[in-house]
């Protein structure tokens, strides 16, 4: 890679983003336009993004290369990793200017995972939606031949992204906007937050919000209760990588050890779930009182009865909890407090990646606090 791409690349976006015009496209190519569009604006896949960026900036880095042999075991002398420019130049410009694209490289998703193969348009790349796939193995195919410039591609997609961002932001903004106006409206009662948090469980691809319920409660109250959620840690990754022990962990103010650990779950808790749990105990050492599970599924009395015959044996005290019979204790114990937590939470959804919580769950929230607050 030469030590000026990226001062190179940074000035082709600040190029863009500073001459900014949602209704004139870089790209003169109607049919290549609405391609990029298409992919540049698809909320449910982020991923071909990166993965089109990283051989167009490949491209721009080396003119020899073919954008379309991403792989270095292809083994041609024309070919690269384009794993290699997704992680490094294409991750490096979507931290600096927080595009909208997935948080990690494209090279792991099942389509662009351990591939030799050059990117021609025949190639089935097996992924969803489909048609996404084709058109970014088409955009490469007219790099190729020469009918689009890297470059001018490159910038059309900085773009397309700027717009996507823009407008994602611009409807947010507007139901905050909403929720404004209503300020003075008389807060929800606990019950009626229940109900608010059900409603937003029950929509789909919410498997990060219990999580972030569990870290809102302890917002709202923990300079109260001494104690405070550590921050959390990316939906996606792993805890052997991130080194974590929960999805939520617990310390005293101004103490770092664990006290408190939870795991969240959409599936019931297995005895297995509870003996990795004891495994990954043994790491963290003494100061740990508690291992609670939260599920949204239900409870096994067995397993719940199992995990409460450990503590003598352990030392710490395992407990399966129901998600949202969790949240209504908490909000009745805490009465007081329960507008601090829906704020808390509406922060943590709204702030949390669009691969963890998409945009349409946030919009989601947003509406369903504005109809409950409306009465």
């Amino acid at each position: 890679m030469t030590a000026n791409l990226i001062p190179y690349l940074s000035e082709l976006y600040e190029d863009v983003a500073h001459n900014f015009d949602g209704n004139t496209p870089i790209l003169t190519n109607q049919n290549a336009l609405g391609m990029v569009v298409e992919i540049c604006h698809n909320i449910r896949n982020r991923g071909v993004i990166r993965f089109l960026m990283s051989c167009l900036v490949a491209k721009i880095d080396n003119p020899d290369f073919d954008v379309r042999k991403p792989y270095t075991k292809i083994g041609t002398a024309d070919s690269f990793s384009g794993r290699f420019y997704d992680e490094n130049p294409v991750q490096e410009l979507i931290n600096k200017y927080n595009l909208p694209t997935n948080p990690t490289t494209a090279y792991l998703t099942p389509a662009f995972r351990n591939r030799n193969a050059t990117m021609t348009p025949d190639l089935n790349l097996v992924g969803r939606p489909p048609q996404l796939y084709q058109y970014a193995l088409d955009l490469l195919d007219s790099v190729y031949r020469g009918a689009i410039e890297p470059v001018e591609l490159l910038k059309e997609i900085f773009r397309q992204l700027v717009i996507f961002r823009e407008t994602n932001e611009r409807r947010i903004n507007e139901l905050i906007a909403v929720l404004r106006t209503a300020k003075d409206a008389q807060p929800l009662s606990s019950e009626q937050t229940v109900i608010l948090i059900k409603q937003h469980l029950d929509c789909p691809n919410s498997s990060r919000l219990p999580t972030l319920i569990l870290a809102a409660a302890y917002k709202a109250v923990g300079g109260m209760i001494g104690e405070s959620a550590r921050p959390l840690n990316s939906h996606n990754a792993a805890d052997s990588q991130t080194g974590a022990f929960g999805d939520v962990e617990v310390t005293l103010t101004n103490d770092e050890s664990i006290v408190t650990c939870y795991e969240m779950k959409d599936k019931k808790v297995t005895k297995n779930d509870i003996t990795i749990a004891i495994q990954k105990i043994s790491q963290i050492g003494n100061s740990l009182d508690n291992y609670v599970f939260i599920t949204t599924d239900v409870i096994d009395p067995l397993v719940q009865e199992y995990a409460h015959s450990l503590y003598e044996e352990v030392g710490v005290e395992f407990v399966i909890l129901d998600c949202l019979g969790f949240l209504r204790h908490f909000l009745h114990f805490f009465h007081r407090s329960r507008s601090e937590f829906l704020n808390a939470y509406q922060a943590l959804v709204l702030t949390e990646p669009n691969s963890s919580v998409g945009q349409p769950l946030k919009e989601a929230f947003l509406a369903l606090r504005a109809a409950a607050e409306a009465g």
